[in-house]
């Protein structure tokens, strides 16, 4: 789900019942991952425990965009999990959730008793944080008061901090009316608020709902407000307190009585002073604000109401445009459910923007996923095990669609092919200024995508998404071999995308050639483009990485440990990092420097840690005790070197 853009820090009213609990979550919002983890807010219902979560999740994404945040109800995530158990698809489920980096989860009370889910919950949490990826989560009750939850689920909840909110006092009572008199262009006479402010709610909502019911009665009933008429109208729903911090924390009223007697007590309020019509046009601007609707036409209306105002009419038309932008909302997010959080399917007024967004979606406008923004270019070491591929790359940034189209990298696992492929991308749309789409996916989610496409009809849609694109990136192509409906609609695709010269990046663990299962018309297209090789980092490219994953590390002899560990074999990229997090780690724990002897006690043990520098046999070693010298025969050398 979509973190509702409208709840901010910003909008959030600070008080002293909440302020330690608005401090953790911006740092949490600030740092994700780094302090408080996790972090669980507990309160009464109503007084800003959604709206605080919303508001970590909007900063973390004003503040690193390429994070992904999930923001979603403990229901919703046992529904879900259910769905995926009953489909046969929990691995799916898990691997979603396992690629998060910010989980936002409301409403964990009603863990009590889902012992499935207490498992799988558990498993999640263990593996996000152990990962350094932030957890939040809300509830109406501290973890150990949740009943019938498994105590080590409990530990975890309660690992992190701890906090509440309270109900607010006096002053921020005040200060959360101005807000919304701010937002809604309303003012009353002065001393009106700070009356109302002196009745005791038993929380926010109860409070808002009495603010309306303020605005609705002078705005319906022609009359001014006085302070003097504040008590008179709200001595059955709530007892003075002075200007004195509120302390009840009772639980809130169910929501379709408190709308009901809201209702009930506008009529009665304005009855004398309004038109039946008028009393049904307040109604739906106190119900559709709460659903999350702009009511400003029907506000407008009510503000400007004369004896020949057509309100049957205008709440006819209003409604149908509510329930035209619910349709719209649902087409949108069934294309994709990035959509359905745009703000024109909440305002009546913007129906047609809403069209507009719908019909540019079921075009194929809708771009599909891009590049990662974590693999930039500039953070790409170059050595001559990967120089053909980093020179050609370059090449393609640099004149996209028109040198090396397709490009098609390929190498073994770890060696950076993800990285520059992702690389090609960014700086694509980067050299067009942001203009350029450009489809960035592994073979996998390719081929999820498909199907889900088929199951529910909307192939068309699919084609289009890639086929609109400026660039297409498709990483891990080996996992197409064999998926003969995937290699078709690939075959499709591409010769869409290059007939009209735009550039296709292709990367693999194998060479096109030695792809089982991959039809040849896939082969050799991959093959009419430039074929580079990336080989296991030579000496110049391991003296660079070490260099620069030790670049931050204190050691007093950074030179000699670099040249010291360059030395050494070392199969991947991921290789080089692993070496570099086992010393980093081992020295922290000892408590001692990392030097070369350190370095060299620490990996003596590694069966690669004495291996010499085998340059001929680069190309295809992983293990210097595992070489294996083959010999072609003597047919095939003379193929291949007729000299």
């Amino acid at each position: 789900m979509q973190v509702d853009a409208r709840h901010r820090f910003e909008n959030f009213v600070t008080g002293s019942a909440n302020r330690l609990a608005v401090a953790a979550s911006r740092a949490v919002a600030e740092q994700p991952g780094l302090t408080y983890n996790p972090l669980f807010i507990y309160s009464g219902s109503g007084l800003g425990k959604t709206h605080l979560i919303g508001a970590i999740g909007n900063l973390v994404l004003q503040k690193q965009p390429g994070l992904n945040v999930e923001y979603i109800s403990l229901d919703d995530f046992v529904e879900q999990l259910h769905a995926a158990i009953a489909s046969n698809e929990a691995e799916r489920f898990k691997q979603r959730y396992g690629r998060v980096d910010v989980l936002l989860l409301d409403d964990m009370q009603f863990l009590t008793g889902r012992r499935e889910t207490q498992t799988e919950l558990l498993r999640l949490l263990n593996a996000l944080s152990g990962t350094g990826r932030q957890v939040v989560m809300t509830s109406d009750r501290p973890p150990s008061e949740i009943p019938d939850v498994d105590e080590r689920l409990i530990t975890r909840l309660s690992g992190g901090l701890i906090v509440d909110i309270g109900a607010p006092d006096y002053e921020t009572r005040v200060a959360i009316m101005r807000g919304k008199l701010a937002e809604r262009g309303v003012s009353f006479q002065a001393g009106v608020l700070e009356e109302l402010a002196r009745l005791e709610f038993r929380n926010v909502r109860e409070l808002q709902g009495a603010l309306n019911r303020l605005i609705a009665a002078q705005t319906l009933g022609g009359e001014t407000i006085g302070p003097d008429e504040v008590r008179a109208m709200f001595a059955s729903d709530a007892r003075s307190t002075g200007p004195l911090p509120m302390r009840s924390l009772t639980p809130a009223r169910n929501s379709a009585l408190d709308f009901q007697s809201f209702v009930t007590d506008i009529a009665s309020a304005v009855a004398e002073h309004v038109d039946p019509w008028q009393i049904k046009a307040a109604e739906a601007v106190a119900y559709w604000t709460g659903e999350g609707y702009r009511t400003g036409s029907l506000e407008r209306l009510l503000a400007n109401a004369d004896p020949k105002t057509d309100f049957e009419g205008a709440l006819k038309g209003f409604l149908a445009a509510i329930e035209r932008l619910r349709a719209l909302e649902g087409q949108a997010a069934a294309i994709d459910p990035a959509l359905g959080a745009n703000e024109a399917f909440r305002d009546p007024a913007r129906v047609a923007d809403a069209e507009t967004i719908v019909a540019r979606a079921l075009e194929g406008t809708a771009p599909p996923p891009g590049p990662s923004p974590a693999f930039a270019r500039t953070g790409f070491e170059t050595g001559p095990s990967n120089q053909m591929a980093v020179r050609a790359a370059d090449a393609v940034i640099e004149d996209p669609g028109k040198r090396y189209n397709p490009l098609f990298i390929h190498g073994p696992s770890g060696v950076g092919k993800t990285h520059l492929a992702n690389a090609i991308g960014n700086e694509i749309i980067n050299g067009s200024g942001g203009a350029a789409v450009v489809a960035c996916v592994s073979a996998q989610q390719f081929m999820d995508e498909l199907i889900k496409a088929l199951q529910d009809g909307t192939v068309d849609r699919w084609r289009a998404r890639y086929r609109g694109a400026d660039a297409l990136v498709l990483d891990d192509v080996q996992f197409v071999a064999g998926k003969e409906r995937t290699q078709e609609e690939l075959f499709h695709v591409f010769n869409a995308l290059h007939g009209e010269g735009k550039q296709l990046v292709f990367a693999s663990d194998r060479a096109p050639r030695y792809l089982d299962g991959l039809e040849d018309r896939l082969r050799s297209r991959f093959e009419g483009g430039l074929v580079v090789e990336m080989q296991a980092p030579d000496r110049t490219l391991r003296e660079k990485l070490f260099a620069h994953y030790l670049n931050d590390i204190e050691t007093p002899d950074r030179s000699g440990l670099v040249a010291h560990l360059a030395d050494r074999a070392a199969s991947s990229v991921r290789e080089v990092i692993g070496v570099v997090n086992r010393l980093v780690a081992a020295s922290d724990i000892a408590g001692a420097p990392l030097t070369v002897a350190f370095a060299r006690k620490e990996l003596d043990g590694d069966a690669v840690s004495a291996a010499p520098d085998v340059r001929s046999a680069d190309t295809f070693f992983l293990d210097p005790e595992k070489i294996v010298w083959h010999l072609p025969d003597i047919g095939s050398r003379l193929i291949e070197d007729p000299a």
